[in-house]
């Protein structure tokens, strides 16, 4: 053995000389590098038993000696080599020199397959409390590959997880990965993709970005949601992924840093043109199960799913067995992070959190979050305590002793949500000078809102109430004041979660170039989610057939409103006769805006009317010989034109002239009053 022992010899046909890994760039490729260290294992061990057969016809010691010290070293390059064939081919895997195909190829498989998945699901049930059907067939998804064995860079699995959201789908997913991960029979985790974030061309290329990196990452399970609200060439990519494993790239692009630059059409080395599966499982959650996914991603795709699992609902007692778990977790985060020892007086705390959890499971586990930070609130604010009993009170509240003190209402030291104040809301409303019908109307948006919660409460199937308007009237007749309150009445009623109201106008949704347009319209939808977005004459958007520009912000704004039923509502606002003309842009417009609400010109009584409020604003007040004069100028201004003098916007120019007239006054008048308006400050015209 001279020069090199057969522990060197084994290191360099793995590494090469000098400790240098022989990968696919530089040696014959990781499966090639691997094989060859076997089989200078193997020469090593036939070394080993000729030496051991010298020995018995051999009186040597010396011989002998080597040949048992050989034995040893052989031993332990076994074991070497085992632990280098896992972690090898994990560290290739992540480097990109492996697919996770190959890895798994080469990695030594679990001794008894049957065994750890035996193991593994015993870690699932107990981790997933009841719901044996589902989680046995989830399990059986995943042991699909293993049993029929695996197809090259095809996917090793499509699976499908339908039901309703919050039946814990995407908990199970977790949790059953986590157990096929820790009896080794997976070697990463689960990366997540919302598909509702590429929901228009624009975002074609940062879907692409973030569907490579996932692919190229170490996760063998990647799973999709919200594909209904996923651009359609989006959804084209992951169909043909499904089917065949591979992706065919419209353009070429090559790695950069781990992320794709596009090269257009040009030759580069390495260059990149189709994505692979790379031996992945593809978990696609939605509703409505395989034959909602079919409609989107065609029947190829529905041909290539390998397993649907169905979520039930939670019956009450996993439902108690996930507020026993939570209510444990509570325990220890409180004696973790504060120092206090937890406990539940009764069975109801735990009826209680369950509860929570009828509306989906995720509300169960933010309700014990609210009472971690209602904990921590108490911590702060001083209070000192050894151990803390909670118990469900008679209202659904959940009361804290400190210490055996008197239990107090746990939660009443966190901030009210704020929903801006509907009282407030309601008083503001009223106090618009006329409208009565607008405001009408405005007002029955809540029960129509309460009664859908009220079928909701009791188990029946509830309607989405469109909340989606058309203002169509005069400058002036009050369509900006009413929206701006329309947003704060929703968030004030529930129905929306931001309230917030986003004004903006053609100049905000037409791009100037092609491919600017629907970015731009798209970002606008975006940044008014859970609040109204108000376009103010909204017919500019529409100037005929040949406005392409025009026509695709339309239909960007539809698309938006169909993903963003529950997000979002749009109001549109211009004159009548132009706005019905607008309608007919788009054959889905009309049906989206079932509430069209018209304005009518102010009367003369009700501009005099604004005229005084807007005075008393601003501190002033008019006089009384002012009613008259005022009156019959109003009166004569809107049957003359009231589109073109402005209903609202008239009575604001009249006062702002006589606040100005009466500045010039007083300068002749130092005694006058300082807050009064009299009828010559207004200067009517006959």
């Amino acid at each position: 053995m001279a020069g090199s022992t057969d522990w060197e010899d084994l290191m360099n046909g793995v590494f090469g000389p000098g400790g240098r890994f022989r990968g696919a760039a530089g040696g014959k490729g990781p499966e090639k590098d691997l094989a060859d260290a076997q089989k200078k294992l193997e020469e090593a061990a036939a070394r080993t038993a000729a030496a051991a057969d010298a020995a018995k016809n051999t009186d040597g010691a010396r011989l002998l000696r080597n040949s048992e010290e050989l034995t040893r070293q052989l031993e332990e390059q076994s074991r070497e080599i085992s632990r280098l064939g896992q972690g090898l081919a994990r560290e290739m895997e992540r480097d990109g020199l492996l697919t996770p195909a190959q890895a798994a190829a080469a990695a030594p498989a679990p001794k008894d397959s049957d065994a750890a998945f035996e193991r593994a699901a015993q870690r699932q049930r107990a981790a997933l409390a009841g719901r044996e059907d589902f989680s046995a067939a989830l399990l059986a998804a995943f042991r699909r590959p293993f049993v029929l064995g695996e197809a090259g860079e095809k996917p090793r699995n499509v699976i499908v997880l339908a039901g309703k959201a919050g039946r814990g789908r995407h908990y199970a997913l977790t949790e059953t990965v986590k157990a096929l991960k820790e009896e080794g029979l997976l070697t990463g985790g689960v990366a997540w993709m919302d598909l509702a974030l590429y929901g228009s061309p624009a975002q074609e290329k940062l879907f692409l970005q973030d569907l490579y990196a996932a692919l190229a990452g170490p996760d063998p399970v990647l799973a999709f949601e919200n594909a209904e609200s996923c651009h359609p060439g989006c959804l084209a990519l992951l169909a043909q992924l499904a089917e065949t494993g591979s992706a065919r790239l419209a353009s070429r692009y090559v790695v950069q840093k781990g992320m794709l630059v596009e090269t257009g059409t040009a030759l580069a080395p390495g260059a990149v043109g189709t994505l692979s599966a790379r031996g992945k499982y593809l978990v696609f959650l939605c509703p409505g199960g395989k034959r909602a996914l079919a409609s989107l991603l065609g029947a190829a795709f529905a041909s290539a799913v390998g397993d649907e699992c169905e979520a039930p609902a939670f019956c009450k007692e996993e439902l108690l067995a996930i507020a026993g778990r939570q209510l444990n977790g509570l325990a220890r985060r409180t004696k973790e992070r504060l120092g206090w020892t937890l406990t539940a007086a009764g069975e109801g705390l735990a009826d209680l959190v369950a509860q929570k959890g009828e509306q989906g499971v995720g509300r169960l586990a933010d309700f014990c979050d609210r009472c971690f930070a209602a904990l921590a609130e108490h911590k702060l604010r001083g209070r000192k305590a050894a151990a803390v009993t909670l118990q469900a009170g008679e209202n659904g509240q959940v009361l804290a002793a400190f210490d055996g003190g008197e239990p107090v209402d746990l939660l009443a030291v966190l901030p009210a949500e704020y929903t801006g104040d509907l009282a407030e809301v309601k008083a503001e409303l009223e106090g618009i000078i006329g409208l009565r019908e607008v405001k009408d109307y405005v007002l029955r948006l809540e029960d129509a809102v309460a009664v859908q919660r009220r079928r909701a409460a009791a188990g029946m199937k509830t309607a989405g109430v469109s909340m989606h308007m058309i203002f169509t009237g005069n400058p002036g007749t009050g369509k900006t004041t009413i929206a701006r309150l329309v947003g704060r009445y929703l968030k004030a009623i529930g129905a929306l979660s931001g309230g917030q109201l986003v004004e903006v106008s053609r100049a905000d949704l037409v791009g100037r170039y092609v491919g600017h347009t629907a970015p731009l319209t798209q970002k606008v939808i975006q940044s008014a989610l859970g609040g109204v977005l108000f376009i103010d004459e909204a017919y500019s958007l529409y100037r005929g057939e040949q406005d392409t520009f025009g026509l695709e912000a339309i239909d960007t704004l539809v698309k938006g409103m169909e993903d963003h039923r529950d997000e979002l509502v749009v109001i549109l606002a211009g004159y009548t006769k132009e706005m019905e003309e607008f309608l007919q842009a788009n054959s889905g417009l009309r049906s989206r805006f079932p509430n069209k609400i018209e304005f009518p010109d102010y009367t003369g009584a009700e501009l005099l009317a604004i005229t005084k409020l807007t005075a008393k604003g601003r501190g002033y007040r008019l006089a009384a010989e002012c009613d008259g004069p005022l009156l019959a100028f109003y009166d004569r201004k809107q049957a003359e034109n009231a589109a073109e003098n402005g209903n609202g916007r008239l009575a604001r120019n009249t006062l702002e002239a006589a606040i100005l007239n009466q500045g010039r006054r007083l300068a002749a008048e130092p005694d006058a009053a300082l807050d009064e308006l009299r009828p010559g400050d207004f200067q009517l015209d006959e």
